[in-house]
């Protein structure tokens, strides 16, 4: 069993170290379209498009690495005060109750969602008209690498709050 949670978390270690480096291409369009616009006084029609497109990809496949790390957004008010066997019982709750059925849902919504733009090669309706299908894979895919590191973290909550151990 350990092996296989510490295979998931080097996984998600392993893509959001590669998919961090997105930011950089996001920041490198901006500031392209930046000077383009203010500076040579000749903006693009492209610039927006991919810059959202890139940010669709760098936000999304860095969710996993952001649970791996624990860096979402919580509300920690009475969570600290808790021992960690207690707060083991209240993250087996809050995945049980939240962050399956959400993700469960969303596989399940967003794979037909993908499949019916890629059948349809699904363009944006700006003038410069990108493929959307691609972005949109994006939906479940995230939800399984989600639910892939997630499962590992809730099985790891289960032992902690059985046990009492950490590891």
């Amino acid at each position: 069993m350990d092996g296989i949670l510490a295979a998931i978390d080097r996984f998600t270690e392993w893509t959001g170290r590669i998919f961090c480096w997105l930011v950089l291409a996001l920041t490198a369009l901006v500031v392209l379209e930046v000077i383009l616009r203010r500076f040579l006084n000749s903006p693009t029609t492209w610039s927006f498009e991919v810059t959202k497109q890139v940010f669709a990809f760098h936000f999304m496949l860095l969710a996993p690495y952001a649970l791996l790390h624990k860096s979402h957004v919580a509300v920690d008010i009475f969570y600290v005060k808790l021992s960690p066997r207690r707060r083991a019982f209240l993250d087996i709750a809050s995945y049980l109750l939240f962050f399956f059925p959400f993700l469960i849902v969303l596989i399940w919504q967003g794979i037909p969602y993908a499949a019916n733009s890629w059948s349809m090669r699904e363009t944006s309706f700006s003038s410069f008209s990108p493929p959307l299908y691609y972005v949109k894979t994006l939906i479940p895919v995230t939800a399984f690498l989600l639910l892939l590191q997630g499962g590992a973290m809730f099985l790891r909550h289960i032992r902690l709050a059985i046990r009492g151990e950490n590891q």
